[in-house]
């Protein structure tokens, strides 16, 4: 399996991924990939460039952000975060939102709302990349007050939103509470949307609830729910090496530069669950 990935990647990934594939599976330095991560950092703090393939302007926006916390927490690289937390304390608006005005001009999926509008789906996943980091900061304090609210009040959510529920309560400091509102937030997962009924980009599966083993979303589904998932997931890889995603790519470039995203990220899930070494 990580052989045909390998192929994929080096046929079809950028810089980017190709420095992260090597320090992930071939024990490349860390250095490379933080240097070609920073190459879409922009002067505001933010990012941008099209670091998340779906907005292709080079504005900073809240989705490339979120992209470039994830690596570095996975590159344990706290340093360059201090200039983030100043751009993302300048577009609050009741929490992070999902895309700022600043890039409506520019080429971005149909579904990323530029009207800067904050919410708890990107700002659960921020909040949650900041506290796997254990970076403290006022905004984080205030961020994560702010999720609390939200995820308390929530009745129903949409599979991405409760995703980023899980992800903030898999890091946050505050435990007891976290198990307390991840058995909730399980419940309303298995009601209403592992078969509920959502076109295919929409659904989430088990292993898009629990990337880690040691996730609160785990103990939401059995072993047989979980071994089936991983099964699925496994099956999906196809024949070029590499996995695709569900969702529509709205423009071909797109394609080209999420699937090696995507391969990475479903290696170091099967990896994370023990079906790869």
């Amino acid at each position: 399996m990580i052989e045909r990935a390998r192929s994929f990647i080096w046929h079809n990934a950028r810089v980017l991924e190709q420095r992260r594939f090597e320090f992930l599976f071939d024990g490349g330095p860390a250095e490379p990939v933080v240097t070609a991560l920073l190459a879409y950092r922009n002067d505001d703090g933010g990012f941008g460039h099209a670091l998340e393939p779906d907005g292709r302007g080079p504005t900073s926006q809240p989705l490339h952000v979120l992209s470039a916390l994830h690596l570095l927490g996975e590159l344990n690289a706290p340093e360059h975060v201090p200039p983030v937390l100043g751009f993302l304390g300048e577009i609050w608006n009741d929490g992070v939102p999902f895309g700022l005005t600043t890039g409506a001009k520019y080429p971005h999926a149909p579904w990323i709302e530029m009207d800067g509008r904050g919410g708890l789906l990107l700002t659960g996943q921020i909040v949650s990349a900041l506290h796997r980091m254990k970076i403290e900061h006022p905004w984080v304090d205030r961020a994560t007050e702010y999720c609390w609210q939200q995820i308390e009040d929530l009745t129903s959510a949409h599979p991405y939103e409760a995703n980023a529920c899980v992800m903030f309560l898999d890091q946050v400091p505050d435990r007891e509470r976290a198990e307390k509102h991840a058995e909730r937030l399980g419940t309303i997962v298995k009601e209403q949307l592992v078969t509920g009924g959502l076109d295919a980009a929409e659904v989430h599966k088990p292993h898009d609830y629990a990337s880690r083993p040691d996730s609160l979303a785990r103990r939401w589904f059995s072993d047989e729910e979980f071994a089936k998932s991983l099964d699925e997931l496994v099956a999906a890889q196809q024949e070029d090496g590499g996995w695709d995603f569900p969702w529509a790519a709205w423009t071909p470039v797109t394609k080209f530069e999420w699937r090696p995203i995507v391969t990475i990220e479903n290696l170091v899930k099967l990896r994370a669950h023990g079906r790869i070494s």
